[in-house]
């Protein structure tokens, strides 16, 4: 995906087309790499420190530099502390160089907060940490009652499904059940019960083998922290899915009215929402023949569970609008963008905006975008490979805003016609057959592993090295799925194995689960 930054008032840079797709990063050319924030609210005694210590031990054996610090406060019930943690990818590190990691949490930068409580919970929403298109958002829904609520005349405690209402409305995601009593069932306090919540969420990059391992490293009351994590844990993905928010059902237009009233009448209830935005999306990103080839394809999945089918059909629909140079170029060079950009850089009437495009397509992206037999034929031949290469070992600048730049990128995405006779399109559509198989054969008898086959299209994104890297990735994944499907636990262990390639770029951590799968 692309970001933008403003660079002045006047003008706004953006950079660069690097293979099938057009990134932007800033005037500096910094990368849009941030650490991770973490917010904890806990009370004395249920742990908050112990559990911001194994998130530190977590991050640094997994590649991170990680910082954590504590702001003691009052809760009228016991100490309160906000334990708010910021953890970076080594990786995205430049030699010599460390990142700059901040003290304590701000309002609205904040990825995950924990609440041990739910008045904590009440805490966090009344500072403002917690927002609706960042936060991943954990909450237990026990009480422990503040002190005005216990000496008032009447009834004096605070609605608590207020709170859960309001924690649902606030976040991006929102996890609550009673993770107080499973810490008391297991003989545990709170923390290490949150703990499994935190590595059910997937908020954070780490597999539940890595989550728990920290647990054994702390070699304290191990064996209630585990039974407590795998409490936290089971109940943490019982409840997620009622705790999201349901998804609106987007309008359709004239042109699409059609295939809605189809997706009414041939789908469930609880699809229609994703499927209505993916015909919206496949008809923006192709046109509604394409839209029509979608539904086609997940007819088969009808009957499939409703999570298989709704994961499924939203997986589908982000693998059939991949990204090309056809489709981030059509981006580009829409009125929406330049608005868009204009109202950023708050460009004034006597100002002109510039928006410049780095360019550095590959070998790869240019045969990706020709005809099939053409681009196999590029990629094949020695001696035409030789002769383009030379035009892309450097990039080059484009000026989008400029009438030569503008007509450049809008050649390129009326390609669009054609892009169904290009090498990619046949490539991408063979590899969804494949995956669109897997799933079906496993929906009937194995729906946890079918829904788990399903979203492992995650791991395919981006372009250029990135996306061969996810490719290579599933394609490991999916080299194991026979014997998955004989384990107890083979939907869980896909999933950890798919957490552990989203990890770190390098593959260690997928290395090592695969040594054991």
């Amino acid at each position: 995906m692309s970001t933008e930054r403003s660079a002045g008032p006047p003008q706004a840079s953006s950079a660069p087309l690097g293979g099938s797709a057009l990134h932007e990063v800033n005037s500096v050319g910094a990368h849009n790499t941030r650490a991770i924030t973490i917010a904890i609210l806990a009370m004395g005694g249920e742990g908050g420190g112990v559990l911001a210590d194994w998130l530190v031990d977590l991050a640094e054996r997994n590649g991170f530099v990680a910082q954590t610090t504590s702001v003691p406060g009052v809760a009228q019930r016991t100490g309160a502390t906000i334990y708010y943690l910021e953890l970076f990818p080594g990786h995205a590190i430049p030699a010599g160089a460390q990142p700059v990691l901040g003290l304590s949490p701000v309002p609205g930068e904040v990825d995950i907060v924990v609440a041990s409580e739910l008045m904590e919970a009440g805490r966090a929403l009344q500072r403002g940490l917690v927002t609706a298109d960042r936060t991943t958002f954990i909450a237990s829904t026990h009480r422990v009652y503040s002190m005005t609520e216990r000496t008032a005349m009447g009834d004096g405690r605070v609605d608590s499904g207020k709170l859960l209402e309001g924690g649902r409305a606030a976040a991006l995601r929102f996890i609550s059940a009673d993770f107080g009593q499973l810490a008391a069932q297991s003989g545990s306090p709170i923390g290490p019960a949150l703990y499994g919540a935190l590595a059910a969420s997937g908020a954070l990059p780490f597999t539940r083998v890595q989550f728990e391992d920290t647990v054994r490293r702390a070699g304290v009351g191990v064996n209630a922290s585990l039974k407590a994590f795998a409490a936290g844990f089971d109940a943490a993905m019982q409840t997620t899915a009622l705790a999201e928010p349901a998804m609106p059902v987007p309008a359709v237009g004239p042109r699409l009215a059609a295939l809605a009233q189809r997706i009414a009448a041939e789908f469930p209830a609880s699809s229609r929402a994703t499927l209505q935005a993916a015909i919206l999306r496949l008809a923006d990103y192709q046109d509604v023949a394409y839209a029509v080839q979608y539904l086609e394809l997940l007819q088969p999945l009808r009957a499939a569970r409703a999570d298989v089918l709704d994961e499924t059909a939203r997986h589908l629909a982000l693998w059939m609008t991949y990204e090309d140079t056809i489709r981030v170029a059509d981006l580009k060079t829409r009125r929406s963008r330049f608005e868009r950009v204009s109202g950023e850089v708050k460009l004034a009437a006597d100002q002109q905006l510039d928006i410049h495009e780095f360019m550095h397509p590959r070998v790869e992206e240019i045969a990706d975008t020709l005809p099939a037999g053409v681009g196999r034929w590029l990629l094949a031949t020695r001696w035409a490979r030789a002769c383009v290469e030379p035009f892309t070992r450097k990039g080059r600048i484009v000026r989008t805003s400029s009438i030569r730049g503008y007509l450049l990128l809008y050649a390129i995405a009326s390609l669009r016609s054609m892009r169904r006779k290009s090498l990619r399109f046949q490539v991408e559509h063979q590899r969804i057959g494949q995956w669109l198989a897997t799933v079906g054969q496993l929906a009937g008898q194995h729906p946890e592993l079918a829904h788990e086959v399903a979203r492992s299209q995650r791991l395919i994104k981006g372009y250029g090295d990135t996306h061969a890297r996810g490719w290579g990735n599933y394609q490991r994944l999916m080299a194991v799925l026979p014997r998955l499907q004989a384990a107890p636990q083979g939907a869980q262990q896909l999933r950890d194995l798919s957490q552990a390639a989203l990890a770190d770029d390098s593959g260690q951590a997928l290395e090592r689960l695969l040594a054991h799968a």
